[in-house]
């Protein structure tokens, strides 16, 4: 075990398709059971745009992602959260008080690029 964490080969990290993508649209999500908003997600020509919920209220503004680069898991099957259906699942660290800080490139990337 390492980090506390079953080991994986190369090839098991090579089925998470980590892309990176711009938030081009960002509204309330009062229904979710927890503080959340409904994100899209611009993922290039390749991918298009991808929606899904993030619990990232703690941090962050609505009028202040839209624009923002960030990283999302993009071959999950999709899931539903309440009403929405989630297609994505964009990454973070938690903060000392376990609230998501998002994962982004410290300089601008074309969208769609894949983590490698």
């Amino acid at each position: 075990m390492v980090g506390g964490e079953e080991r994986i080969t190369f090839d098991d990290f090579r089925k998470v398709e980590i892309r990176v993508g711009t938030i081009v649209r960002a509204e309330p999500f009062p229904e979710a059971r927890q503080p959340a908003f409904k994100l899209w997600v611009d993922f290039g020509e390749a991918l298009g745009v991808k929606k899904t919920s993030a619990q990232i209220t703690r941090h962050y503004a609505l009028e202040d992602v839209v624009g923002r680069q960030v990283a999302a898991v993009v071959n999950f099957p999709p899931k539903q959260i309440g009403r929405f259906m989630s297609e994505i699942l964009v990454l973070g660290f938690p903060d000392e008080g376990g609230e998501v800080v998002m994962i982004r490139p410290d300089q601008a990337v074309p969208d769609g690029g894949r983590l490698y």
